[in-house]
């Protein structure tokens, strides 16, 4: 079953169990799918949707941080209930230490050193890691990396 057919099944859980908040959160992600396959005229498959759930998580989480600095807790809750809904979406992601050492690895690989190379090295990252690793902790395990 593909992702996106899980989705539409989830979304009809939802409905049966009247589940509101599941089912709003399952809409949103449904129509961020749609929108995409309508405005470049194609089917996605599993690795797109699941960049697509990656994208809704990072706008959740920064939704988050502004709530939280504008003292709005009860619309922070809400955004957080909506990051735990998407999450179950994403495959299992390669941990922190399983990132450092992947990154390592890709720098010796390609002869990078020194923070001119970190493009370079990112896109090779961004290739390599796409559906695995939060692109963020990519990123900071590349400036660590690389730094002096």
């Amino acid at each position: 079953m593909s992702l996106k057919d899980q989705i539409t099944e989830d979304m009809k859980a939802a409905m049966r169990a009247k589940d509101s908040q599941k089912l709003g959160t399952i809409r949103l992600l449904q129509a961020a799918i749609k929108q995409r396959e309508v405005d470049e005229r194609i089917t996605l498959d599993d690795a797109a949707v699941i960049s697509i759930v990656d994208k809704l998580i990072k706008q959740r989480k920064d939704s988050i941080a502004a709530y939280t600095s504008a003292s709005r807790q009860d619309l922070a809750d809400v955004e957080s209930l909506e990051i735990t809904v998407l999450q179950a979406y994403l495959p299992q992601r390669m941990s922190a230490e399983e990132i450092t050492a992947a990154v390592k690895a890709l720098v010796l690989e390609l002869g990078a050193n020194g923070s001119a190379d970190m493009g370079k090295v990112m896109g090779a990252a961004k290739t390599k890691f796409t559906c695995k690793a939060d692109m963020a902790l990519v990123s900071s395990a590349v400036k660590a990396t690389l730094s002096p």
